[in-house]
C-alpha cells in the first residue's frame, strides 16, 4: 500500500472516530428519544456547545473527506506517487487530527488555519496528478 493510501486508510478511521464521539456525545446530550427517532421535530433541549462543535467538526469532514479520498485515488490509480504527494497526504491527516480539537475547543482564528491547510493539501494531490 502506498503511504498516501494508508493516510486515506487513517483518514477513514479518523471520520468513524469522530462520527461515534459526536454521536455518543448527541446522544448523552439530546437523549436516545431523539437521536433514535426519525427527526421529524426539532429536540426539546439543545446540545451542549461542545457537543454542537464536535458535530460540525464531523459535517465537516463528510465535505472534505472526498476531496482527499478521489486526490489519493487519482494519484494511486495513476501511479503517481512522489514525495510531495506523500507529504500532502500525512499533513491533510495532521491537519484533520488538528481540526478536531480546535473546533471544539474554539481555537480562533486557526482552526480556519488548520481548514485552509488541509484543503490546499487535496488541491495539491490534484494538481500533483495533472503534471
Amino acid at each position: 500500500m502506498t503511504p498516501e493510501l494508508t493516510a486515506l486508510a487513517l483518514a477513514g478511521l479518523l471520520h468513524i472516530v469522530q462520527f461515534v464521539v459526536a454521536s455518543y456525545m448527541a446522544n448523552v446530550d439530546l437523549g436516545p428519544g431523539y437521536t433514535t427517532s426519525p427527526r421529524d421535530r426539532a429536540p426539546s433541549r439543545e446540545p451542549r456547545k461542545i457537543t454542537a462543535r464536535m458535530l460540525r467538526a464531523y459535517d465537516n469532514h463528510v465535505q472534505m473527506f472526498p476531496f482527499f479520498a478521489a486526490g489519493v485515488g487519482i494519484i494511486a490509480i495513476t501511479q503517481q506517487s512522489s514525495l510531495i504527494t506523500v507529504l500532502a497526504a500525512w499533513v491533510y491527516l495532521g491537519a484533520r487530527i488538528l481540526y478536531v480539537p480546535a473546533y471544539a475547543l474554539g481555537w480562533q482564528p486557526w482552526r480556519s488555519y488548520i481548514w485552509i491547510l488541509a484543503l490546499l493539501c487535496c488541491a495539491v494531490l490534484f494538481i500533483a496528478a495533472l503534471v
